[in-house]
């Protein structure tokens, strides 16, 4: 385990004009939507979700069960470090970076390693549990969206780029020696420059804890889990609205190969890449513009938005010292 004296400690702010740049943008973005695609938004049919509030039910049922799993992956991670916290504790932290979940990469989501450095968890050792979660994520998606490769011809070079991404970052994590890295960059000058890849060296030193094999399988395996269940509740939307119209492999193709688009894009949430992307897809399916475009957003409010609900009012109930 590898630890810096010189973690910094981070209290993050973000300013002002920067959430009013976020929020304009995603105004902007909602408006245009609505501008572009107003004739298809006005031929939106409500009735099939409405008799099929099961497959509503059971969607948001599978996106909770995929918060649940990543938070066993968490604590996985923070018992690696040494730190056997309460599940309450755990999954509040955890699940407050969701509120950040708008960010590019997610990178957001790193402000839960505030609640953990009282706890003696360095900001560095939440980076690199954060950082390899994050891949294994990616790598989750990969495998998922190659069951159905070769429906997937248009957005192949988007997996194989996310696919090379993946391999060239758990390479030059395994077989750099960060540890010895990060101790040389202690003994330097800490210019800023210095100080940067000092804090990256650090970061992967620790993210090497996660690499083993028999931690590496669970974290994929549980990433696997938890990302198929939200593949399932697009199948089982799908099916309210049109049944058997789509595969249940199809869906978790359409669904992963969205999310690493958007992922790949870098814009907060993958908002826009990953909407177009499975709106696409889904029209590529026998689904009309209409139909695809209300499966799309009824997805994204049940995966996306709703997580981000959850992640505030995790922030709230952290404002209690109870909850510490």
């Amino acid at each position: 385990m590898v630890q810096n004296a010189l973690d910094p400690v981070v209290a993050v702010t973000v300013p002002l004009w920067r959430r009013a740049l976020t929020y304009g943008l995603l105004l902007a973005f909602a408006a245009w939507c609505v501008v572009g695609f107003r004739r298809d938004i006005a031929q939106i049919d409500l009735a099939p979700l409405e008799a099929g509030w099961m497959a509503l039910v059971a969607a948001t049922a599978l996106s909770l069960w995929n918060y649940a799993l990543r938070v066993v992956r968490w604590r996985l991670y923070l018992n690696r470090l040494g730190h056997k916290l309460p599940w309450r504790f755990v999954a509040l932290t955890f699940m407050s970076g969701f509120a950040f979940t708008l960010s590019p990469g997610k990178l957001g989501e790193m402000v839960r390693g505030r609640y953990y450095q009282p706890k003696g968890i360095t900001m560095t050792q939440v980076t690199g549990a954060f950082f390899v979660e994050r891949l294994l994520d990616l790598l989750a998606m990969i495998i998922l969206a190659a069951a159905v490769l070769a429906e997937l011809q248009a957005y192949q070079s988007f997996l194989w780029l996310a696919m090379g991404l993946v391999a060239g970052l758990l390479a030059a994590v395994a077989l750099v020696p960060w540890p010895k890295v990060a101790q040389q960059l202690d003994l330097r000058p800490h210019g800023k420059l210095v100080k940067a890849i000092q804090t990256v060296a650090h970061m992967l030193a620790n993210a090497r804890q996660f690499l083993s094999p028999g931690m590496l399988l669970m974290g994929l395996a549980l990433g696997l889990m938890a990302w198929g269940a939200e593949a399932v509740g697009l199948k089982l939307l799908a099916d309210a609205i049109a049944p058997d119209r789509i595969s249940l492999l199809a869906a978790m193709g359409a669904y992963s190969i969205a999310i690493i688009v958007g992922a790949l894009s870098f814009l907060p949430g993958g908002l826009g890449s990953t909407e177009t992307v499975m709106t696409a897809l889904l029209v590529a399916h026998g689904y009309s513009v209409s139909q695809a475009i209300l499966l799309t957003l009824v997805c994204r409010l049940l995966t996306l938005w709703l997580a981000v609900l959850i992640g505030w009012i995790c922030v709230w109930l952290l404002r209690d010292p109870g909850n510490l």
